[in-house]
């Protein structure tokens, strides 16, 4: 498929954007189907035009898929096809006035606060543990406490080096999507269970702040989702209420409840647009009514006429 100047897309996804793997894989299989489905057409993609990219994505529609992958295919040839523009390849992008499918924004789910505080209290060992529970669970509250007091991805926690923690006291350094970097705050709590774990793991050689088997790589999503699951257990929670975004969730949710701005959120959470953090903007409601209540002269008015 290289002649369709899908390679060259990609590797500039890569290159230039740092994007994932993940994500180039997934913008790779997009492609190969719409290729498939143009080809079946007897065209190509330096050749089609609005009407068949309209033809092909109202397939999708007919074969069920759900709006959430409809609208990531057509970012996908949106950016594909202005590469190609861009590129010379074609003399116009025909997915410029396409439309995406309209998605109803689910509200983020998290959790209370108390709810955090029951987790992090199962993380405490039992008197009888053996070192390789002891160290399990203290990954498990260094995971926690980390996520909960920084708002990070669990890719970016994952890929923690162990010299993370030795930014400017109380920050740490975290290289996030598109391998662009910020500096977070990080409690004292947090700091104090990580570096719990550092040493602890002090005979190990590994560079991560939370490492693999072998220690060369960095622990596996799916081995940490195994520790969430069982701390999730021992605090009496569903398993299927924990996840890494959930705390993430929680982070920005308890900070808004407690008076934190937007913009700071989106620096916190390392959101490229504003945008995104509004999907958090649920929680200020009570915030917004009580400060009308307090605050306007005419609410106040109303209040005292009563």
């Amino acid at each position: 498929m290289g002649s369709d100047g899908t390679d060259a897309f990609l590797e500039m996804l890569a290159a230039e954007r740092g994007a994932a793997l993940n994500t180039i894989r997934a913008y790779a299989r997009d492609l190969a189907d719409m290729g498939q489905a143009l080809h079946a057409r007897g065209l190509t993609a330096l050749e089609v035009g609005e009407g068949d990219l309209r033809e092909y994505l109202s397939g999708l529609a007919r074969q069920g898929l759900a709006p959430r992958t409809q609208a990531r295919r057509l970012s996908c040839l949106k950016q594909y096809f202005l590469f190609l523009a861009r590129e010379g390849m074609r003399p116009d992008n025909p997915a410029a006035l396409l439309d995406a499918p309209r998605l109803d924004a689910p509200l983020p789910r998290f959790l209370s606060e108390g709810e955090v505080t029951a987790l992090l209290d199962a993380c405490e060992p039992e008197a009888d543990a053996t070192p390789a529970r002891r160290r399990r669970l203290l990954m498990a509250r260094a995971a926690l406490e980390m996520l909960y007091a920084s708002g990070l991805r669990i890719s970016e926690l994952l890929s923690l080096p162990r010299r993370a923690l030795d930014a400017a006291p109380g920050m740490m350094l975290v290289r996030g999507k598109g391998g662009r970097e910020r500096m977070v705050p990080m409690s004292a709590r947090a700091r104090a269970a990580a570096r719990a774990l550092m040493d602890m793991d002090a005979g190990r050689e590994s560079p991560y702040l939370f490492p693999g088997r072998g220690g060369a790589q960095p622990m596996t999503r799916q081995g940490f989702d195994r520790i969430m699951h069982d701390v999730a257990l021992r605090a009496g929670f569903d398993p299927a209420r924990l996840s890494p975004h959930v705390l993430r969730h929680s982070f920005a949710t308890h900070l808004l409840a407690h008076g934190a701005d937007l913009r700071a959120l989106q620096v916190l959470l390392g959101h490229a647009d504003i945008a995104t953090t509004q999907i958090y903007t649920h929680v200020m409601l009570d915030r917004l009514r009580d400060a009308v209540t307090r605050h306007h002269p005419l609410a106040q008015a109303a209040d005292g006429a009563e």
